[in-house]
């Protein structure tokens, strides 16, 4: 019998081990020390699991590297897929002033407008991509400032888009919908997600209009306008300081909003929240502790029979039960230009969205090219974007490597030089890499225990 490389990880009094293709299990000290000796397990079930998970194989299997090559395609089967995703920064101009906006160089938006020439020139490159199916997102600052240019480019992209299909998502906060944009939204199926951080007292103190009224209650409206239109929407909810002793007040929230899923997102230092850091950040340790606050009140409203879904462990879920998932950020390499694209407003063309936003604070670096300037193969070959590739592969980051982890995570090489300097985190085991591990050790604490009713709960976020 010969042992697989695997990673592992002392959680309570077993451990877990983990491989390259994505598989799991808990060993108790005793059969933990006969894996690593060689040795016959003490029960035969846990040495055919070992054996059907692929952390032991026997030396007579002549076609193992032919079957595991089936694990390794479904966990990296994202490779195989040439960029799908075009983010269109259709404004940088905003009506809101949210505490923590990241789109902006920490103090004032830069009120840029993509125009039709930029648009077009943008749709033209995303439709290079040899992507069967495409995502088109239109983003801001508050994209439907700038409507027009959103009907623009879906107009156009549906009359030159030949093979592809495109799915259409507007990121908005929902404050200036129009009867005219509902129908439209409608029209083209254009999926909705807006910001809701909690109840009314949360989400007016994190995002307010400029003269200090709050946001909540247009939103409200909005969204029951939007669901009366037969729109669905889904909502992110941002932690910041003040949200951090509300984990039950905002997931009630959510639930008086009839919403079935939320996306928790702890805050990226950028744009402004980078410059209030001091009154609106945290440590990854009392951000884990929200939300694991959070997360129990969720799996409680399950088991209570109200079905809500917590989005950031949905999918570190499906990744744990051996789905492939593309979704950018937590992916190896991460999705930066071989997976998303910006157009910014003002033409720039950037490997992502964070990377978008660091030039709102003044740095180029991930800039990778220009809408008037370069198409999308020159796109895919500039040595910013192969770095950035190179720079999230896991697999070759020491530090990650070795990770227990390392087949459901990902890194951020804009968020790393941003807070370091440098593409490569320098300091190990920092702000966002605690937060994953941290909210992974509170899944794979749920999943040891094997609780029934807990696990009915994990298994169908996780399908």
């Amino acid at each position: 019998m010969k042992k697989n490389y695997f990673n592992f990880k002392k959680i309570d009094d077993s451990f877990l081990i983990t491989n390259d293709f994505g598989n799991y299990a808990f060993l108790d000290r005793q059969d933990f020390q006969n894996l690593i000796k060689g040795h016959s397990m003490n029960d035969s079930t846990i040495t055919e699991e070992l054996k059907t998970k692929y952390f032991i194989y026997d030396d007579s299997e002549l076609d193992y590297s032919d079957r595991i090559s089936s694990f390794i395609f479904n966990n990296k089967g994202y490779l195989a897929q040439a960029t799908s995703l075009h983010i269109f920064v259709i404004t940088t101009a905003c009506n809101l002033q949210c505490i923590y906006c990241q789109a902006n160089n920490g103090s004032n938006y830069s009120n840029l407008f993509m125009t039709r020439e930029i648009a077009k020139r943008a749709v033209d490159i995303a439709l290079q991509s040899p992507a069967t199916e495409l995502d088109f997102e239109f983003q801001g600052g508050e994209p439907l400032i700038n409507f027009p240019i959103i009907k623009f480019i879906v107009e156009y992209a549906e009359e030159h888009k030949k093979d592809h299909f495109i799915h259409y998502s507007l990121v908005s906060n929902l404050t200036l919908l129009t009867d005219e944009i509902i129908n439209f939204l409608n029209e083209y199926n254009i999926a909705i997600s807006t910001s809701i951080d909690g109840n009314k007292l949360i989400h007016d103190h994190n995002r307010h209009y400029s003269s200090g009224e709050g946001s909540f209650d247009q939103v409200k409206r909005s969204l029951e306008k939007l669901r009366g239109n037969g729109i669905s929407v889904g909502a992110i909810e941002t932690t910041t300081r003040y949200s951090l002793k509300y984990a039950k007040q905002i997931i009630e929230a959510y639930k008086e909003l009839d919403f079935n899923g939320i996306f928790i997102r702890p805050l990226t230092p950028l744009g402004r929240a980078n410059k209030n850091w001091p009154i609106l950040g945290y440590t990854a340790e009392e951000y884990l502790t929200f939300y694991g606050n959070a997360l129990n009140e969720i799996i409680r409203l399950n088991q209570e029979g109200y079905p809500m879904r917590e989005d950031h462990a949905a999918i570190f879920l499906k990744k744990i039960f051996g789905k492939m998932i593309n979704y950018m950020e937590l992916r190896s390499p991460c999705g930066g230009g071989v997976g998303q694209i910006a157009y910014y407003a003002d033409g720039k063309i950037f490997t992502c969205d964070e990377a978008r936003m660091l030039y709102e604070m003044g740095d180029t670096a991930f800039c990778i090219g220009n809408v008037f300037q370069h198409d999308f193969r020159a796109l895919l070959n500039n040595s910013i974007c192969k770095t950035v590739c190179g720079a999230s592969i896991l697999e070759s980051i020491p530090v990650c490597s070795d990770c227990v982890y390392q087949p459901y995570c990902g890194t951020c090489p804009v968020v790393n030089y941003a807070l370091c300097g440098d593409v490569i985190e320098k300091s190990p085991h920092g702000y966002k890499c605690k937060i994953y591990k941290g909210m992974l050790d509170l899944l794979f604490q749920i999943i040891k225990k094997n609780e029934p009713h807990t696990m009915d709960v994990l298994r169908r976020w996780g399908c």
